[in-house]
Formats: structure tokens, C-alpha cells, sequence
């Protein structure tokens, strides 16, 4: 079974889609198998991270931002591709540094996910964008 989420961002950080995707494997009526979760665009990436304290995700953000600063600080001069904006190519960087994909177990036809643990698109641009979540249930 496939479906389609699409998550409107605002901006960079991390933005929690479990309540969908569980609220669809839940509706599917599988009881036990794998779920991959992929996302469609090369400047965004998907993370399974720590849902109760939001700071964990403002520091998240923090970090990558510092780690790959925008084409615009100097520190990142050597960059050629600039001509999408200063957040487009280090937004690149950070996906293929982070999974673009992630493998969930079902269990009883729930995401077998630890007691903190939550799934977040991590949007790497500053622009508001459309992005989509491609989910394929195995059972």
C-alpha cells in the first residue's frame, strides 16, 4: 500500500508528521510489517528524533545551520551553484547528509516508534515549500 503525504514548510526546521503517517498505517488494517517513508526533493531531508522537548529541534536546526552555513558567508565561498539563492546548495549539503528515507517497523498495525521518538521532514530552505512524502506499507 502507497500514499502521499505533503507537508507545507515555512522556512528551515523540523516539521512532525507522525500523527499522519500513523493515523494512515493505522487505517490500512496491516498488522505487521515495514514502513518506508521517502521524500521527494533533493534540499529536505527526513529525520526520527526526540517529539517532547522543542528545543531539541531548534538546536537541531541551529546546528546544521552553523555546520553549513548559507552560500553568502564567507566560510562557503568555494560553492559555484549560487544562482538558486544562499540556502539552496548548502540545503543540498545537509540532505546528503541526513536520510531521505527511513524504515519503520508495524507492529499490530502501529508504528513501532520508542516513547520519544516522533518522524520530521527537516526543511532545509528558507522559502515555504510544498513538499511530499512518498509511503509505501509492506505487511
Amino acid at each position: 500500500m502507497q500514499t502521499l503525504f505533503t507537508v507545507e514548510t515555512r522556512g528551515p526546521g523540523l516539521y512532525e508528521v507522525t500523527r499522519d503517517v500513523s493515523r494512515w498505517v493505522g487505517g490500512t488494517g496491516k498488522g505487521d510489517g515495514v514502513l518506508t517513508l521517502f521524500i521527494r526533493h533533493t534540499s529536505a531531508s527526513l529525520l526520527i528524533q526526540e517529539n517532547a522537548d522543542p528545543e531539541v529541534r531548534s538546536d537541531l536546526t541551529e546546528f546544521f545551520h552553523r555546520l553549513v552555513p548559507p552560500s553568502s558567508d564567507p566560510s562557503m565561498r568555494y560553492l559555484t551553484h549560487t544562482y538558486e539563492g544562499p540556502d539552496d546548495m548548502p540545503a543540498h549539503i545537509k540532505a546528503a547528509l541526513l536520510p531521505v528515507s527511513l524504515s519503520i517497523p508495524v507492529t499490530g498495525g502501529k508504528l513501532s516508534l520508542g516513547t520519544w521518538q516522533g518522524i520530521y521532514l527537516f526543511e532545509h530552505r528558507s522559502a515555504p515549500h510544498r513538499r511530499e512524502i512518498l509511503a509505501h506499507l509492506c505487511a
